[in-house]
């Protein structure tokens, strides 16, 4: 990309024809209306979705309830601008990334919360909830340093769970392929501004292959805890939540090629209070957590006869403040956050000077990590007429890298051109440092740099946005990554196969653009006479990466990425409370990966069909649904191929005290 190239962006993030919307809800149809209600965080100061200069992805509970899924990562396969690479459904590992980036550059987020664990991204979608928990997914793409800290390089994606409005309960089950089982049970308490949930969930699946030996190898147990308490009135609101997921799953050749029975078992809690005073022109919003992961890494499943199994152990603690004012200039923000993260290991890290033991082993942690991150953001958020911008900075600084407090600025501009219509543009820059797995991790055919450098993003983003509220939505918009020190695992494949390994590296530059379409028609709103169309949702995204071709070297990440992406739902009424989604889902990944016989195969593309068939009797749910109808072969990540046909049924029951 020229210099010439970046002055024509920069020049027209500065036109004046750029800026933001206040969309007005009156007559709208119910499903626009919550959409309008939504708050989300694409900056410092919490917003309304149609008010943000930012453009923020949201899915609500509907739309996920409609979807043919079991698990988080499934929900988002269904956004274009994600790229959701399983190595096995129902909940198996996932890697999520945005834009062309991969899974480390991604902020997880739970209820606003940061639980990335600081060994490897690789987890980061073990949550505590159940998907009956979840209110609505806010997808925020691009960097988000400015509202979710140093990890969110690519974006950040925030997982936001239901708040009841009576008390009440529900219980479900469900049961198919594969000798998947999974239920779960909630309740809510209400009370004069109390509130609280808990919710347990369990599940388990044979998995659907088998390794060399005829044994069963990619099969997953879970069971997952969730509390959340909320105290509410005029003066304040404080929340509070625990969350437990104990996970275990036959890893199959998730990282090795040449090991086909591996196994991992995951243990993570997540603590966090959070608080918001509500009176004044002084907003004040405390919050502090506390997030516990273990891990255990089996190459050999059940044997340490020729490998020792690898534990690792972190925790994560934080504190921040939040505080925005309101006055005739617009709204100021200025936020402080101070993160520990310490992790114990058996072969990642520096030498401990003090070995601690491993419970329930013979074996101790002789290695660590321990670096804190402080980061403080100062922001400025103005509209003026049908204009309205955000800008601000973060500044940075770790104890790690002995690096000097930098400071990465951003700027969301938006222009309402009409009462539905609405262009945005926005620069944007962030940094995020390397994972402990990708600094230290130098077994079995790797080979880690623990001198590897941040990698640091600067991306330019424009598009339109339109909003009928008579039935239509629609985004087009158009992006461009600037990425430097960019880190990925990388393997010479012109090298003998005995001398092959992956290496931890930081790619000096790699730049990419692309640009996302969707929309959203609801045929109820525009056709209220008929009940057979209720809507059609679609999406397209595209990337062109520049450094994708280098001879003799495949990658992990970095290099492999999603091309094209095309998603397509639709929704029927076919009698009343019987409903039928069809979903459809295109990808073509650029990449190579090598098999189990040691050579190298591009990705191929494919196409899925999924569909989900609905009975909805109010406080009666019953759904039959099937994924990979047409029993497509394809491949998410590596060598490990995914299921063919499967399907699911079940049922949900919720009570609910009456109104007094």
């Amino acid at each position: 990309m020229t210099d010439i190239y970046h002055k024509i962006i920069a020049a027209v993030l500065l036109l004046p024809a750029y800026g933001s919307v206040s969309l007005c809800a009156e007559n709208a149809d119910s499903l626009f209306i919550r959409m309008d209600e939504i708050e989300v965080t694409a900056s410092r100061i919490k917003t309304t979705l149609p008010n943000a200069s930012r453009i923020a992805h949201v899915m609500t509970a509907d739309e996920i309830s409609s979807y043919p899924v079991q698990s988080v990562n499934d929900i988002l396969k269904y956004a274009a601008g994600v790229d959701v690479r399983q190595r096995g459904p129902m909940g198996a590992q996932t890697d999520v990334g945005l834009r062309g980036g991969n899974f480390e550059q991604v902020a997880i987020l739970l209820d606003g919360i940061n639980i990335c664990d600081p060994q490897t991204g690789h987890n980061s979608f073990d949550f505590p909830v159940d998907m009956s928990d979840i209110d609505h997914i806010e997808v925020l793409e691009g960097p988000a340093g400015r509202a979710y800290g140093s990890s969110s390089l690519m974006g950040a994606i925030n997982i936001v769970t239901k708040t009841a409005a009576r008390t009440s309960a529900t219980a479900h089950a469900e049961a198919g392929s594969y000798g998947y089982a999974a239920g779960g049970v909630s309740a809510s308490a209400v009370s004069k501004g109390w509130n609280n949930m808990l919710s347990v969930g369990y599940g388990r699946t044979d998995g659907y292959s088998r390794n060399k030996q005829g044994n069963l190898n990619a099969d997953i147990e879970y069971k997952k805890a969730f509390y959340k308490g909320i105290f509410d009135n005029s003066r304040l609101h404080v929340n509070w939540h625990a969350g437990m997921s104990i996970k275990d799953w036959g890893s199959n050749t998730f990282y090795s090629a040449k090991f086909d029975d591996q196994f991992e078992h995951t243990v993570k809690t997540y603590t966090a209070v959070q608080a918001e005073s509500k009176i004044g022109s002084i907003h004040i919003h405390p919050s502090i957590w506390w997030n516990h992961n273990e891990d255990r890494f089996e190459l050999i499943r059940g044997s340490e006869a020729t490998v020792p199994f690898n534990y690792h152990r972190s925790d994560v603690t934080g504190a921040a403040l939040n505080t925005w004012l309101d006055w005739h200039l617009g709204c100021t923000a200025i936020g402080l956050e101070l993160k520990n993260e310490n992790l114990v290991s058996g072969n990642l890290g520096e030498p401990l000077d003090n070995s601690i033991h491993i419970k329930g082993t013979d074996r101790d942690y002789i290695y660590g990590l321990n670096r804190t991150n402080f980061s403080i953001i100062l922001e400025h958020n103005v509209t003026i007429g049908k204009f309205a911008v955000s800008v601000g900075a973060v500044g940075i600084h770790n104890t790690w890298n002995g690096r000097d407090f930098r400071i990465y600025p951003g700027v969301d501009m938006s222009y309402r051109l009409t009462s539905r219509l609405k262009t945005f543009a926005t620069y944007n820059t962030s940094l995020r440092l390397p994972s402990v797995t990708e600094l230290y991790y130098s077994v079995g055919g790797y080979k880690a740099d623990k001198h590897l450098r941040p990698e640091q993003l600067t991306a330019y983003d424009i598009g339109l946005k339109y909003t009928d509220y008579n039935g239509i939505q629609a985004s087009a918009s158009l992006f461009y990554n600037h990425g430097t020190d960019m880190i990925d695992w990388i393997m010479d494949v012109t090298q003998p196969e005995d001398k092959r390994h992956w290496e931890s590296v930081n790619f000096t530059q790699v730049n990419s653009w692309g640009t996302e379409l969707k929309a959203i028609i609801d045929f109820e709103t525009l056709f209220p006479s008929q009940r057979l169309f209720r809507s059609v949702n679609l999406a397209y995204s595209y990337i062109n990466q520049e450094k994708v071709d280098v001879e003799g070297i495949q990658s992990r990440s970095t290099l492999e990425y999603l091309k094209h992406k095309a998603v397509a739902g639709f929704s029927f009424g076919i009698l009343p409370n019987l409903t039928l989604g069809v979903n459809l889902r295109y990808q073509d990944r650029a990449g190579s990966y090598t098999g189990t016989d040691g050579l190298v195969y591009d990705y191929d593309p494919y196409f899925l069909t999924d569909a989900r068939l609905q009975l909805d009797k109010g406080n009666l749910i019953i759904f039959l649904e099937g994924n990979n109808l047409t029993d497509k072969s394809y491949i998410d990540y590596g060598c490990v191929p995914q299921p063919g046909i499967w399907g699911i049924a079940g049922f949900s029951i919720t009570l609910t005290q009456k109104k007094k």
